[in-house]
């Protein structure tokens, strides 16, 4: 089972200008070879069959022959091959010439789409022989010994595979501001744009391309194949790269390596796709612009293959170092923007916040001196506030201390045992008993201190828990769970991890000491009473379980409603060789089990600001009852094997 993915290739094979049948032979050879690895379609370059560069000689019947002939052999050998072929070929029709695709399948002509865009300016002089196939539709041309359809509005759509919908465009139809891909898209409901193409090369044009490419399929939410013709193609002019390049909403799956030739591969999630499409109210469908255009329905069993395609164990966090960097510094300034605005707005210039020594309390207090840098305000009206209590370790009160101190923020420590104490007195609760009263109880009052001394000194209370504890309910229902701004609510575990991380390799030695210890210290509420030798007994992972498994569970159950079929299947990729199967299968089932029960938390959750695509504010992104049933989330994946 595929779970939504599909094969596709854009193919560069090494031509020889006029030679129509010898590189017929290699267009038939690359098909062979696509098919064998389960390939559903390979596009190839514009006019591939007789080569781009032809010139006048496309004026020629002897070539537009030979060329018809070519298409027919190919037709002919590949006719018991369970694949779709999109081969660029010249087609007369009446009086005209036409650029055109052949859509072929098994040995039948689908279809001819011809170019509409035929540009005339600079190296191009394309007018000189061809005609633009702007609204031309002749249903039943005869072409290559079979009757089939020239039309330049066809979407063709799979029988077996409702999102398996793809359309055609070639060359210069991307580079125009109205591509024909935005209708065939919007109104034809395609999910995949093929373009065979013949781009030429020169200095800069190739990453402007890409960028073409990539833009055009996040625009329109799908996948975009770009088939770029290269060696052998006539270098009286003009030289070209053969630059092949596969995208899937924005992003770059693959790209072969310029000035060679051979088969680029890529998988589109076609499920995500539409998902994708579904979520945005602004990609509307005309019904009557859809009427104009002619769907062509085909049968294809999409074979199964092993997934290629990178998954990363971290989707929320850039692979490579620069984007890392970029992105961290971006998240920080969109953080303490959004800080420093709610303080202007109310006039105050002082907060507070509980600072543990751990992880999302760090990020916090490096959230806040960025706001208070940004606005000019005096580090010291930063009050970080240490409230230590049975869990509390020496290692985590030491660096809450360091952490102040080399930040240059007000500090104080309020121990709030005989707080507690009292507490557990007044309503009956014994202090040998270390169940969730016990540990709900020291939170609250974590809380009610902040709230406190926040009317004490004029400030807000500055939230520190992050995306990961809101997705699992990790977090004390109006202890740690209230504040007055959020600063890390829509930031993920691993992301407050590598944001933490960024900010050490930006400071000086003994603040980067103090924040590489933090980074090393286990993820704990510290609510139990540590280990005989002083080291944290409450590991938050031992309980609720990875939180690498648990951001990647949200990431594409919330940004991409995946089933938990796929999420599994995928994390399994993933993981592979760090988490058996079973250990992801009970983490995702726990992770559903918490999501859903939780979500009475999310519903009264304090502002804060938005950093990336997954957020759980109930104003914002998502939004849920409070009673929905985890049952058929569950159920699927308990039936599983």
């Amino acid at each position: 089972m595929n779970y939504g993915f599909l094969r596709v290739a854009a193919a560069t094979p090494k031509i020889r200008v006029t030679d129509c049948k010898g590189n017929g032979a290699k267009i038939i050879e690359m098909i062979k070879e696509a098919c064998n690895n389960s390939a559903s379609v390979i596009a190839f370059p514009e006019l591939c069959i007789s080569g781009y560069t032809c010139g006048d000689l496309f004026l020629q019947k002897a070539l537009l022959k030979s060329s018809e002939e070519t298409l027919e052999e190919i037709l002919s050998q590949t006719k018991n091959l369970n694949i779709i072929s999109l081969i660029g070929i010249a087609v007369p029709c009446g009086e005209a010439l036409y650029n055109c695709v052949a859509v072929c399948l098994k040995g039948k002509l689908l279809a001819l789409i011809p170019k509409i865009n035929i540009p005339n300016y600079t190296e191009f002089y394309e007018q000189r022989h061809f005609s633009s196939g702007k609204d031309l539709s002749v249903e039943e041309f005869v072409f290559a010994n079979q009757k089939t359809v020239l039309s330049s509005n066809i979407v063709f759509a799979s029988k077996d595979n409702k999102e398996f919908r793809f359309a055609v465009e070639i060359c210069e139809d991307l580079w125009v501001a109205n591509s024909p891909s935005i209708n065939l898209a919007q109104n034809g409901k395609a999910l995949l744009i093929f373009n065979s193409s013949t781009s030429d090369d020169v200095i800069g044009k190739a990453e402007y391309r890409k960028n073409l490419v990539k833009m055009q399929s996040g625009k329109l939410c799908c996948g975009y194949i770009f088939a770029a013709s290269g060696y052998g193609e006539s270098t009286t002019d003009m030289v070209f790269s053969g630059q092949d390049i596969i995208c899937e909403n924005a992003v770059v799956l693959a790209e072969s390596k310029r000035f060679t030739t051979g088969i680029t591969y890529g998988e589109i999630d076609l499920e995500r796709l539409d998902s994708e499409r579904r979520r945005l109210n602004t990609f509307h469908c005309d019904p009557e612009e859809s009427k104009k255009i002619k769907k062509i329905e085909f049968s294809l069993k999409v074979k199964n293959f092993d997934l290629t395609r990178e998954i990363s164990k971290t989707p929320f966090v850039p692979s490579s170092k620069s984007d890392l960097e970029s992105r961290c510094e971006e998240i920080l300034s969109i953080q303490a923007t959004g800080l420093a605005t709610r303080l202007e707005h109310t006039g105050i210039n002082k907060v507070v916040l509980g600072l543990s020594g751990g992880l999302d309390s760090t990020l916090a207090l490096i959230v806040c001196v960025h706001a208070f840098d940004m606005l000019k305000i005096d580090r010291k009206n930063i009050l970080a506030v240490t409230m230590p209590c049975f869990g509390t370790t020496k290692r985590t009160k030491s660096n809450a201390e360091k952490l102040a101190e080399a930040y240059e923020v007000s500090f104080q420590e309020i121990n709030i045992t005989k707080s507690v104490q009292q507490h557990f007195e007044d309503i009956g609760q014994s202090e040998s008993v270390h169940d969730i009263t016990y540990e709900n109880c020291q939170a609250r009052e974590r809380t009610q201190v902040l709230m406190d001394l926040s009317n004490k000194e004029g400030a807000l209370v500055i939230g520190t828990g992050d995306l990961s504890e809101l997705a699992l309910g990790w977090a004390t229902y109006n202890g740690d769970h209230m504040s007055m701004y959020a600063v890390n609510c829509s930031v993920p575990k691993t992301l407050v991890r590598y944001l933490t991380a960024y900010e050490a390799s930006k400071s000086m030695d003994n603040l980067k000491a103090i924040l590489l210890d933090v980074l090393d210290t286990p993820v704990s509420p510290e609510l139990l009473p540590p280990e005989k030798d002083g080291t944290i007994a409450q590991k938050t992972e031992d309980v609720v379980g990875p939180y690498e498994l648990h951001d990647f569970f949200l990431y594409y159950f919330v940004r991409f409603g995946y089933t938990p079929a796929k999420i599994f299947y995928l994390a399994n990729l993933a993981f592979d060789g760090e988490y058996d199967k079973d250990i992801i299968k009970k983490w995702l089932i726990t992770f559903l089990r918490r999501f859903f029960s939780q979500q009475f938390k999310r519903s009264c959750l304090p502002d804060g600001p938005k950093v990336g695509s997954v957020t759980l504010s109930p104003r914002g992104d998502f939004r849920m009852p409070s009673d929905a049933l985890s049952k058929l989330w569950i159920e699927e994946l308990e039936n599983i094997y």
